[in-house]
């Protein structure tokens, strides 16, 4: 049987990472097996849709590579499947027609002091079309205002398997006679996603655990409809970095780090972050999921050939931008310097202005082992852009004045050299020895005018692509700042 695996949002609001990596597992299982990835928006809930929010998750998902071989398919479309497979359950006695008010359901909980659930051992007691005569229900129906439930049957046991965690088995008596049909005539999830599932041939489920609770539910749904459900896989959340809980949009911001795979409104997104599409997909395939081997980076399609349903996690997984940011650096550096200047408008403009394509991918190449994102590009490429806006003043202090100055005044009275960089790396080793000054001086010194920090690429390679007159500008600004 052709797999066929589905992404089912709400929106309610913009696509979160965990959401993401939901859509990513259903896409590999699908894609591994050579089956079909949909995308279903589950958008029934029209009080609670937000503007844009379908529009964000289609613009995610596309980002991210992962596109979907059919959909979307939006359940506000499919309301007359719904009412009739509903038809079906009330016509078998598998379902019925509930009249209670939010008042009669309130005091039902009142008198049990909390206990009250709508089930086998209440049903009887409340209003709908159980306990009304045939006249009454009709004439209520004609009013409005009802809702559906399904028949949870007595003292049983409902077994179930989820692909992550085994056999489970649930009792009856811990659930409800749960709505299916609400009383605008939408669907609830519990039907919706049953109806659609199976109409759709969709032969894995694979969601979050916060769906654990209603799989009893489902599955009674399935044999009510004398349906074969599909597999279930219920993943693990994605915990926040520290403490107890989810990862939500507050601890992203908390920590410095996105929360959305794209901009949402004011929130910026991991790719204005500036991740690449690869890395945020390898990196969140790696959150919940065990590899048979110590590697870290894939690309999808070998995230496909290497994913197996048995490596997901049972428990939680907690979120860890730095491990994020390592993977994203592992895609970057492999990029090629065509590739990588691609993400930077600002900096293929500015090196075209002042060199060659030929040397400005050879900058590109220099800088690539120094990128975590692509907004790395810019402030990497700065050297070979222009001089130091700005110096590290606790590395001028560090260093002894005159030292600083017998080093830059050694550069100046030797003009030749600076054009021959490998020379000039030489007859400065021999001066350190000569004046009694640690080469690690001489490198910080020099790497200061040139760069105005301690960081950045070799720096001999700096002087070679910048060219002797820039170098000399650079030692002389320093030598005037001090």
């Amino acid at each position: 049987m052709l797999e066929r695996a589905r992404f089912a949002p709400s929106p309610t609001g913009p696509l979160h990472i965990g959401g993401v990596r939901t859509a990513l597992f259903n896409y590999l299982i699908a894609k591994k097996n050579g089956g079909e990835f949909i995308l279903r928006i589950e958008d029934t809930d029209t009080k609670r849709t937000v503007e844009g929010a379908e529009k964000h998750i289609i613009d995610s998902l596309r980002w991210l590579g992962l596109e979907f071989d059919e959909g979307p398919v939006r359940q506000s479309n499919r309301e007359h499947l719904y009412k009739k497979n509903v038809s079906t359950l009330i016509e078998k006695g598998l379902a019925y027609y509930a009249f209670d008010t939010p008042s009669d359901l309130d005091k039902a909980r009142g008198d049990s002091k909390g206990t009250f659930k709508y089930n086998f051992t209440t049903r009887m007691k409340m209003s709908n079309s159980f306990t009304l005569g045939a006249d009454e229900t009709e004439a209520r129906l004609k009013r409005g205002g009802y809702s559906v439930r399904m028949v949870v049957p007595e003292k049983r046991t409902i077994k179930a398997v989820d692909e992550v965690r085994g056999n489970l088995s649930f009792n009856s008596e811990e659930l409800e006679d749960k709505i299916i049909l609400k009383s605008d005539g939408m669907p609830t999830y519990h039907l919706a996603n049953v109806v659609d599932d199976h109409d759709m041939k969709i032969t894995s489920v694979i969601r979050g655990e916060e769906w654990l609770s209603s799989l009893p539910s489902h599955i009674l749904l399935y044999e009510h409809f004398g349906w074969t459900p599909p597999k279930f896989y219920h993943l693990p959340l994605i915990l926040k970095s520290s403490g107890a809980g989810k990862l939500s949009k507050r601890d992203a911001e908390e920590q410095g780090h996105p929360v959305f795979a794209i901009k949402w409104e004011d929130s910026l997104g991991f790719k204005e972050a500036g991740f690449t599409s690869e890395g945020l997909i390898n990196y969140l395939a790696l959150l919940g999921w065990n590899n048979s081997s110590d590697r870290e980076k894939y690309s999808l399609l070998e995230l496909i050939d290497e994913f197996n349903d048995v490596g997901i996690n049972k428990s939680g997984a907690r979120f860890d931008y730095k491990k994020a940011l390592w993977i994203n650096h592992l895609h970057l550096k492999d990029f090629s310097a065509e590739s990588l200047l691609a993400l930077s408008e600002k900096a293929s403009t500015l090196l075209g202005e002042k060199y060659s394509r030929e040397i400005a991918e050879e900058i590109i190449d220099l800088i690539k082992e120094r990128l975590n994102t692509a907004l790395d590009i810019d402030k990497e490429l700065a050297v070979f852009i222009g001089q130091p806006k700005e110096y590290d003043s606790v590395v001028i202090e560090k260093i002894n004045r005159e030292v600083i100055y017998d080093i830059l005044n050694f550069c100046k009275l030797s003009e030749a050299l600076i054009s021959n960089p490998k020379a000039l790396k030489d007859r400065l080793m021999s001066f350190g020895s000569e004046k009694g000054i640690s080469f690690g001086n001489i490198m910080k010194s020099l790497r200061l005018c040139l760069v105005g920090n301690l960081s950045g690429p070799d720096l001999f390679k700096i002087i070679e692509i910048i060219g002797p007159e820039e170098t000399l500008h650079r030692i002389e600004s320093l030598t005037n700042k001090i």
